[in-house]
């Protein structure tokens, strides 16, 4: 079943008031994720038999969304096999039209892993929007990938609110260190602030599903296995090691029930903050500190802007690549349009990834684009014991933050193709040039735009990597260059 058509309103609900009305929209039929939870109720809209009031809408919510949790682990176990471009594809339902792979009436999720890009579908249905997914999906992002990204990372985003018309940015902070080489993980209190101000659902929902996968396991995708291969497992073994001490490969199960066990708390906490406070301790105890001064400060702020001949450009502020990218677009916009450079040879490049990267789009034209990194590949490659977080080797002096650049256009031209694009590069140094050459190449038209073909390697989704999603005629679309290499979902 869908949610109720109409506009997703991006603020902070009181309590939970799931819409899973039955409809129809335009002869096609959606399949049902999550089991409908409703039942007998009495004249005041509690269940019968039920505790009364918003405590048993909110149990009954955390047992609908720890069922599909659960359900993750499971699903992954079945559908390891499956390439990822096949992922979130555009069959025809049993009546009604079909689109190409990519396109969905109401929402769609983009990221390196199914699992993680299965997760925002499910949250969507479940009453959520775009920050609901976005951020649920970089929490599983959290669990899975190590190597990329996780509870250590730092976080920048950009969001574009449809329903005010603002595009807001996320920030981390100024880079701390918790010790010498190694970075104050920001990534809880950063990613409850984005959902604090735009989420819908509960913030505990958000964290049942990596909960899940840390506890009770996930596969290893090639990404994941290419990184160990290539880092070594010194420091890694207790997390991604088989028993004999040799390093897991593509399709083992992999489990972090410390990782699980910080999740856990941090969706059980009164208040956030103390989760966060919590997970600081933690790591202090871990090396002999007395803990840090003060947390982590991330911000949200107005995004920088760039007016330009098809809408207006939005991206993230200093420390991050944004500035940079502008400049570049600017630049071009002034010589004729001309791209600053040759695009294929930088996404072609072989480098390590470093940072993780995700995007979510909703057919009214909100856009969540998130960009995370430990700095280099396992970051500084210090495994917690008790908490089963990897800290980054982000520091002062590495803060330049040239992976991240995330941009939205929003497009304000007669002729338009997509009334909000975004796109979000990774696993490059040089992110803003990639970026700068696709957005000229797309405000240039179709007859110049750089033709990619398939990746060579469809599993390495995030190795000089762009995401692209748009809002337009009222579908969202989400697809990948090269093509085929990042998992994608909708409903």
């Amino acid at each position: 079943m869908e949610p109720t058509a109409g506009p997703v309103l991006y603020q902070k609900l009181l309590v939970w008031e799931p819409s899973l009305e039955s409809e129809e929209e335009e002869g096609e039929i959606s399949e049902q994720l999550i089991p409908d939870p409703s039942g007998p109720q009495d004249s005041s809209g509690n269940k019968a038999g039920s505790l009364p009031g918003a405590w048993a809408q909110l149990l009954a919510a955390l047992l609908l969304l720890l069922a599909a949790g659960f359900s993750l682990a499971a699903r992954q176990l079945r559908s390891s096999g499956a390439s990822p471009g096949t992922l979130g594809s555009g069959a025809a339902p049993a009546s009604g039209h079909s689109h190409r792979p990519g396109v969905y009436h109401r929402g769609g999720i983009i990221s390196p892993t199914a699992t993680c890009s299965h997760l925002g579908p499910e949250l969507f249905v479940a009453g959520g929007n775009v920050m609901d997914a976005g951020v649920g999906a970089a929490l599983c992002l959290a669990v899975v990938h190590p190597h990329a990204t996780g509870l250590g990372a730092m976080f920048w985003g950009l969001f574009h609110n449809s329903s005010s018309g603002n595009s807001t940015t996320l920030t981390s902070g100024p880079v701390q260190t918790l010790a010498p080489r190694l970075g104050l993980p920001s990534a809880l209190p950063a990613l409850h602030l984005l959902h604090t101000c735009f989420g819908r659902l509960p913030w505990p929902h958000l964290l049942v599903g990596p909960t899940t996968l840390a506890q009770e396991g996930f596969l290893v995708d090639t990404s994941l296995a290419r990184a160990l291969a290539a880092q070594g497992t010194k420091d890694l073994c207790n997390l991604l090691c088989h028993t004999d001490g040799t390093p897991l490969g593509p399709g083992a199960r992999a489990t972090n029930p410390k990782l699980a066990a910080v999740l856990h708390r941090a969706a059980l906490a009164p208040a956030p903050d103390l989760a966060g406070d919590a997970l600081l301790s933690l790591l202090a105890g871990d090396l002999g500190l007395e803990g840090p001064s003060a947390g982590p400060m991330p911000t949200l702020e107005p995004a920088l802007q760039l007016p330009g001949p098809q809408g207006i450009l939005f991206t993230t502020p200093r420390p991050s690549a944004g500035p940079e990218l502008l400049e570049l677009l600017e630049a071009a916009l002034q010589s004729g349009g001309r791209s600053p450079a040759p695009c294929p040879a930088l996404l072609r490049a072989a480098v390590t990834p470093g940072s993780g990267v995700l995007a979510t789009v909703d057919s009214s034209g909100s856009v969540l684009l998130l960009t995370s990194s430990l700095n280099s590949s396992f970051g500084s490659g210090h495994l917690s014991p008790s908490t089963g977080v990897l800290l980054s080797n982000l520091v002062a002096e590495s803060a330049n933050s040239a992976w991240a650049c995330p941009l939205i256009l929003l497009d304000s031209s007669d002729d338009t193709e997509a009334a909000v694009l975004g796109l979000m590069a990774s696993g490059t140094p040089a992110a803003a040039r990639v970026m700068a050459h696709t957005l000229l190449s797309h405000s240039a038209g179709p007859q110049t735009q750089a033709q990619q073909g398939p990746t060579e390697s469809p599993g390495a989704c995030g190795q000089g990597t762009l995401l692209q999603v748009a809002a337009h005629a009222e579908h969202a679309h989400v697809s990948s260059v090269p093509s085929g290499c990042c998992s994608f979902q909708g409903f």
